[in-house]
């Protein structure tokens, strides 16, 4: 097939462009710049579409294409939801993939993946998120990715165009930044850490699997209109994540108990308390549909993933 990638030169977009290419597909990645972009397989085309916004012209970027891979968005989080804030996602996440969708159906393109997220559902929950729960995003990103899925199944709805959305948790893999890096760097630094009585649950997603699944969904016809979580299917506590992360280091993890009102006391004085509450507040994914009607499965495990994150993609 003949596929676009919005936001190839990111974390995700780099991997998924070397799979797709691999697997015979021809790609057409989509960056802001040419000249910025980084290496990626031979062979593809790469196209500057400058700023994605709702005037983005993606008429020339879509010629001949059978199927779309939305990966481009804003993403940084912004600590206070306010009306600004919403109007800043709003642009990027509903307006410029309306914008592309609208176009893409112009284009006789066939199917669009759209990549969201499981902030849509929510932001944690004691019981695992399933597709068919109300969503209940809880801060700007997670609203505007839920208006842009709801944009988007109304033009699928109006033109026909088989539209795929999957729903992530934190993806981690090599190259990964953010919040996964910076627990790496601190279990590597081989200190007492006061984790050891946290009691929760986290569903993850690691990058060769969200790639596999892409591809599939990609292609499969029973994905056609359908929205998919995702997740490595291996849900782990903040501390057994850490053992994994330590052994793949090969450092000896070191843990001890501090009633957690005064870890979050520490973390606000430091202004982590933000942090503190990702690592520690419970966020599960019920994967089972897309197992189910797909019949995907995860090709690599929790632990194989972290292996090679740790290995590839992360200076400690």
């Amino acid at each position: 097939m003949n596929i676009l990638v919005t936001g190839a030169n990111g974390f995700i977009g780099r991997a998924l462009c070397r799979v797709l290419t691999v697997q015979g597909h021809v790609v057409r990645s989509a960056v802001r710049s040419v000249e910025k972009f980084e290496q990626l397989p031979d062979g593809g085309e790469k196209v500057s579409v400058g700023d994605i916004g709702s005037n983005t012209e993606w008429s020339s970027a879509l010629e001949g294409i059978d199927a779309v891979v939305h990966l481009a968005a804003r993403v940084h989080i912004f600590k206070e939801l306010t009306a600004d804030s919403l109007e800043a996602f709003r642009k990027v996440n509903v307006l410029a993939t309306e914008r592309l969708a609208l176009a893409a159906t112009k284009a006789g393109v066939k199917r669009f993946i759209f990549i969201s997220s499981v902030k849509v559902n929510g932001e944690g929950s004691s019981q695992p998120y399933t597709e068919s729960d109300c969503p209940n995003p809880q801060d700007a990103y997670g609203i505007s990715k839920r208006e842009a899925e709801d944009v988007l199944r109304i033009i699928a709805a109006e033109t026909g165009m088989e539209v795929v959305i999957l729903r992530l948790p934190l993806v981690y893999g090599p190259g990964v930044g953010a919040n996964f890096k910076n627990l790496t760097k601190l279990v590597a630094l081989g200190v007492p850490l006061p984790f050891k009585n946290i009691d929760n649950q986290r569903s993850f997603i690691y990058l060769g699997n969200l790639i596999d699944a892409i591809a599939v969904c990609v292609e499969h016809p029973k994905a056609t209109g359908e929205t998919f979580l995702i997740s490595d299917g291996e849900d782990v506590s903040t501390p057994d994540l850490m053992k994994i992360i330590a052994n793949a280091l090969g450092k000896k993890l070191r843990l001890f108990s501090l009633p957690y009102g005064i870890l979050r006391i520490l973390c606000k004085i430091a202004g982590k308390s933000e942090q503190l509450e990702k690592l520690t507040g419970t966020l599960l994914v019920d994967s089972s549909k897309i197992r189910d009607l797909l019949d995907w499965k995860p090709p690599f495990s929790l632990e194989e993933g972290i292996k090679e994150t740790v290995k590839k993609g992360i200076s400690v």
